[in-house]
């Protein structure tokens, strides 16, 4: 089986200087490729990489895809039967890969799946984007285990267990290349954010399983092209979850979870404001009435997905609101929430 590592890279000249070696050094499986794919740069990258690494074979796309769109033109070109999706501010570590070939090669059901993602700057700690495994809850929020809103725990070794989730991290997602052209790959209308939720949504409606491996473990900077204070990366994460409910849900639940979304979405405004962000709450207002514009360009998407279904039942959303548990129950971490 083969294994193509690709990164997709947007004005990371620093990045591939700092981490792609290390990549390249402990990255030692047999039949892997590394593949970094540039997504229309305007610094030094191609330069960098032509000179430094020269065995590194390089993608030119002829402009910026965004995350979702690049990571499909790149990967149209590339052959094997693993896709490595590896975010450019990632430092891999020794034995990183092995856990999630061997777990792939021996489950054919599990469609893709995710190593143990710490911070790059807190290393004792989980990162924000993914930690060690994504979950959604009913209203579709996102959350991971070690990660909880704003609250990141430190990694004592309490979710080493290899588990079944909702998503895995777009940071560093393993998936079989037939399932992620079957389901139709990342939806580049997206741009950024949420799109691994969406492919990986899909994949579970497929009976197909999203597994974390923390076995194996990486390193994530995080924010590297959006901080987590910008407001459009806010604007991003709102409109994007919007789509992601509209393109999935089932036609029973659709309605009323939009119906609770609404109150949800202006009650976060509400404290993006009071906490002096008044342009993050600007930006979920700016995300609704564009998710209203957009929905009609989705009917199709929807459709497909509803067709193509063949388990509406995830077991593995989070029946419950994570707003409500975390604000107003204080139960702050993964454990606690699931107690």
């Amino acid at each position: 089986m083969t294994t193509a590592i690709v990164i997709l890279n947007w004005n990371g000249e620093k990045y591939l200087q700092q981490f792609l070696p290390i990549l390249i050094e402990k990255t030692t499986f047999p039949d892997v490729e590394i593949i970094v794919a540039d997504n229309a740069s305007t610094d030094n990258s191609l330069e960098v990489l032509k000179e430094y690494f020269p065995t590194v074979r390089v993608i030119v796309l002829p402009k910026n895809y965004g995350f979702a769109g690049g990571y499909n033109e790149a990967l149209a070109q590339v052959k094997a039967d693993y896709y490595v999706l590896l975010n450019s501010d990632v430092e891999v570590t020794t034995n990183w890969l092995p856990p999630l070939i061997n777990y792939m090669n021996a489950n054919e059901n599990v469609a893709a799946c995710q190593p143990k993602i710490r911070a790059y700057h807190q290393r004792t700690h989980f990162e924000h984007a993914g930690a060690a495994g994504g979950y959604i809850d009913r209203f579709g929020f996102p959350f991971s285990r070690g990660r909880i809103f704003g609250t990141v725990e430190e990694d004592k070794g309490q979710y080493d267990s290899i588990v079944d989730v909702f998503w895995a991290t777009g940071a560093c997602l393993m998936v079989q290349s037939e399932l992620y052209w079957k389901v139709g790959g990342l939806d580049a209308e997206f741009f950024a954010h949420m799109e691994e939720i969406d492919l990986c949504w899909r994949l579970k409606s497929s009976n197909y399983r999203i597994v974390c491996i923390p076995e194996s473990i990486v390193f994530h900077i995080g924010g590297g092209t959006l901080n987590v204070e910008n407001p459009h990366k806010t604007y991003l994460n709102f409109r994007n979850n919007l789509l992601l409910l509209y393109k999935n849900l089932p036609k029973h639940l659709l309605k009323k979870i939009m119906f609770w979304r609404f109150f949800l979405d202006y009650a976060a405004a509400f404290q993006f404001f009071i906490s002096g962000k008044p342009n993050d709450a600007k930006s979920v207002f700016k995300a609704r009435n564009d998710y209203k514009q957009m929905k009609s360009n989705f009917l199709e998407k929807r459709n497909q997905n509803m067709h193509s279904a063949k388990n509406e039942n995830l077991t593995d959303i989070f029946q419950k609101s994570i707003v409500i548990h975390y604000y107003l129950k204080a139960k702050k971490t993964f454990a606690q929430l699931m107690h």
